[in-house]
């Protein structure tokens, strides 16, 4: 009975030895089913995390494609998700999204070991350095995001053997020389953005291959060349944007096919003149800007069949003959800017239609009377520069004043200086100047006069991307350095177009004119929001005395208090002084429509005047003739020697002399 059971008990006992023997043996079957990462891989992966100081955000200590871990999720940042394909063991990782995270040194060769990439995203980061050849490894790409870094260097032309790619993506870095003509050979993509990048050059022939770009953003970039007519083959675009570079015109009659444009933005065009033709059949246009793009002739009346556009620019350019009647036509219209250009006639009557918020016609020689429904509210408008009766818009005496900005003046004047406080209230310096306050709201076309009439500023443009609207004045609560008025920077007037101020009723002399400035919304830190670049011109009595102004660059950092001083004459009892964004300049750092003209206070008084006695001036004249006379004789000797010596110069180098910088 004792062997018998004793025989039971062995016999149970085996039995669960074996059932944990299978269980064991199936959990190590099902184990090894599982598929795991490519361990060279994995070791890759490793190495960046520690480079660019992840390992808080993604645990290695287990398989990185593990399923349902928090980094393959689509919407987490760092991003590492795979595909571990079906009749296989190993898994690839596919997508690496390290965005905006302050990643910094150069791009790390590991990167190259992730050969079955398809989506890599180290956009708005500092990385430096060059892009390694080796990118052109990376075969399987679809999605490439390099963009708002630092790098510099060429844009390898590796990048040409990712014919795969759909989106690629290094604007707004530090590239120089020309765009390799191997990216011709990626006709299957469809996002293309280069803008602010750096490159140069024109802009390949072999581009034309493109033929499934539906985005194309290269503004800012010191392309040159044609205006590339085919570009008009792309009939696929819905956004074009080819602003701020040494592009010449015409805008070619083949960009009449691209009909499926949605946005287009064209500017600062040289060379020869453009047309508004091609426009006819552009109906799903909602954002037209044509702005300095030498457009010559008359508007066509079919513009009204653009029912959908929003938003239109054609401001600086050559425009003639009369708005037609058919702008009252434009139902969802909002922004209309047609300054600066040769427009005659009257403003049609019912122009201001029921959604439209700003109009500018500016500096053309329109007149009449103000349009029907100018007075609705929200509506602002400017009309400086035209013979519009616009009297009942400001205070008369100023309104009187910006007439000299058409006609000659003889009215007696007194002023001999103004100072404003750009966006803030009035200020008094350590040096005691009185600044004027110049906090009025503006809106996206107006025109504001200071009580006094002594000083009036105009300003156009709209920041159409910006997340916070509209906004015309910047502030900071930091301290500015580099002055004794930190108070004087700490608000500044914005524009994303044109910002004028105009010293009213001055007496005729030679004027010192101080600019003050401070680069207050962009930051210099050593993050990614630290690289923006803000651009813009300024012109003094029409002359261009900045080109391409850089606050922050010359100030060394932002936050610095920098003062311009130029000379400048008043002739005809008004100063213009204008801040001019010409297309160049970062558009989306720290955030969307951060760019344009900035400027802190302006300090305009008068140096000498020039009135002199007529006995003077004609001691004065007689001097000038003997000077002159002799001046002539040696001359004519300079001259002849410099004549001999120039023509001994080899024909291969010419000498070429040109003049100071104007409006043009």
């Amino acid at each position: 009975m004792n062997t018998s059971k004793s025989f039971f008990v062995v016999s149970y006992r085996v039995m669960e030895v074996l059932r944990f023997v299978l269980l064991v043996l199936w959990l190590l079957q099902l184990v090894s089913a599982q598929p795991t990462t490519d361990p060279n891989e994995v070791a890759a992966l490793r190495k960046l995390i520690d480079q660019w100081n992840l390992g808080s955000k993604i645990n290695l200590t287990i398989d990185p494609c593990t399923q349902n871990v928090p980094w393959a999720a689509q919407d987490a940042n760092p991003r590492v998700a795979c595909d571990c394909g079906s009749g296989t063991n190993t898994c690839h990782i596919t997508h690496l999204k390290v965005y905006a995270l302050d990643i910094r040194g150069e791009i790390p060769m590991e990167l190259f070991v992730l050969k079955e990439l398809t989506d890599l995203n180290l956009g708005q980061n500092v990385l430096n350095g060059s892009i390694p050849a080796e990118i052109g490894q990376l075969s399987n790409m679809q999605y490439l995001s390099l963009g708002i870094n630092n790098l510099t260097g060429a844009v390898p032309s590796e990048l040409g053997s990712l014919t795969k790619l759909l989106s690629l993506s290094f604007s707004s870095n530090n590239f120089s020389g020309p765009l390799p003509t191997n990216l011709g050979n990626l006709i299957s993509l469809q996002q293309l953005y280069i803008d602010s990048s750096g490159v140069s050059g024109p802009i390949p022939q072999k581009f034309a291959n493109l033929k499934s770009l539906q985005t194309l953003w290269a503004s800012d970039n010191s392309f040159t060349g044609k205006l590339p007519e085919y570009l008009g083959n792309f009939t696929g675009l819905t956004d074009l944007r080819l602003e701020g570079t040494l592009l010449e015109g015409p805008i070619p009659s083949s960009f009449a096919a691209l009909t499926n444009l949605q946005d287009l933005r064209i500017g600062d065009l040289s060379g020869e003149d453009s047309s508004l033709d091609f426009l006819e059949n552009q109906t799903n246009l909602s954002i037209l800007s044509l702005r300095n793009c030498r457009l010559s002739g008359q508007i066509p009346d079919g513009l009204s069949k653009l029912t959908k556009l929003l938003y239109m620019d054609l401001s600086f350019n050559k425009l003639t003959g009369q708005i037609p009647s058919s702008f009252e036509d434009f139902a969802l219209l909002q922004y209309l800017y047609l300054g600066n250009n040769k427009l005659t006639g009257e403003l049609p009557a019912g122009i201001v239609t029921p959604k439209l918020s700003a109009l500018d016609v500016s500096f053309n020689p329109l007149f009449g009377s103000l349009p029907l429904n100018s007075a609705k509210s929200g509506l602002s408008m400017n009309l400086v520069g035209t013979f519009i009766d616009s009297d009942s818009l400001m205070e008369k005496n100023a309104f009187g004043k910006l007439q000299c900005l058409k006609t000659k003046c003889t009215n007696k004047v007194s002023s001999a200086s103004f100072s404003i406080k750009c966006g803030g209230t009035d200020q008094t310096s350590a040096s005691g100047i009185e600044f004027d306050a110049d906090s009025e709201t503006l809106g996206a076309a107006s025109l504001y006069a200071s009580p006094d009439g002594q000083w009036a500023v105009s300003n156009t443009g709209s920041f159409i991307s910006n997340p916070n609207g509209n906004q015309y004045i910047a502030m900071t609560d930091s301290q500015i350095s580099e002055t004794l008025d930190s108070e004087l920077y700490k608000t500044a007037r914005i524009s994303p177009g044109s910002l004028r101020y105009y010293g009213l009723g001055l007496k005729n002399g030679k004027y010192s004119v101080e600019l003050h400035f401070a680069e207050i919304e962009m930051d210099d830190s050593q993050s990614w929001k630290g690289l923006g670049r803000r651009l813009f011109d300024v012109y003094v009595q029409g002359e261009r005395v900045l080109e391409d102004f850089n606050i922050g660059k010359e100030a060394g950092g932002s936050k610095r208090a920098l003062i311009k001083t130029f000379e400048a004459n008043v002739t005809n009892t008004i100063m213009d002084i204008h801040f001019l964004w010409a297309g160049k300049g970062t558009c989306c750092i720290p955030y969307q429509s951060t760019y344009g003209p900035l400027v802190s206070a302006i300090h305009v008084s008068q140096v000498s005047d020039s009135t002199v006695s007529s006995s003077k001036k004609h001691r004065q004249v007689g001097k000038i003739v003997g000077i002159t006379v002799g001046c002539a004789v040696g001359l004519v000797v300079i001259s002849s020697l410099f004549y001999i010596w120039w023509t001994k110069e080899p024909q291969g180098h010419v000498r070429i002399f040109t003049d100071s910088p104007r409006k043009g």
